[in-house]
């Protein structure tokens, strides 16, 4: 019998994190919700972000959320700095729908607004979930102690 590792729990997590967003993500941007056009824009952009932390975290899976958060805050600033870059190979792939995705078309400082906030929540809620899943596994070992 194979045990789960808490880390290896927590990359599964993670990456199944990662691939809902991706999800949500385009069925926010593509999908006929009949939603406001600020909303389709920024609530992609946010889940954009989101989708970033959970990479991160993916990556990274023993990082404590706060570090995950600024380190996605990081990477979501760079990539929208990366906007501002020009060149003749990458300008027609910005055009193609895996480009506007993933690297977007136009720099944007309240994208990297929607950015820091959505990654702001979505840490907080780890750094919730985390929390209470380390209580939890102390009440266990406490209680096996006895």
């Amino acid at each position: 019998m194979r045990i789960v590792t808490p880390v290896t729990r927590r990359r599964i997590v993670c990456g199944v994190l990662v691939l809902v967003t991706i999800v949500c993500g385009l069925v926010w941007r593509m999908a006929p919700l009949g939603l406001p056009a600020i909303l389709v824009k920024y609530g992609g952009s946010a889940l954009w972000a989101v989708m970033v932390y959970w990479l991160v975290a993916f990556l990274l899976p023993r990082k404590e959320p706060r570090s995950l958060g600024l380190l996605a805050a990081v990477v979501a600033v760079a990539v929208e700095c990366f906007k501002l870059y020009r060149s003749p190979g990458l300008d027609p792939f910005r055009l193609t729908l895996a480009g506007k995705l993933l690297l977007g078309r136009v720099f944007s400082l309240r994208d990297i607004a929607v950015y820091w906030l959505a990654i702001v929540v979505v840490a907080s809620l780890d750094a919730f979930v985390v929390a209470r899943a380390k209580s939890g596994r102390k009440q266990v070992r406490s209680l096996r102690s006895e």
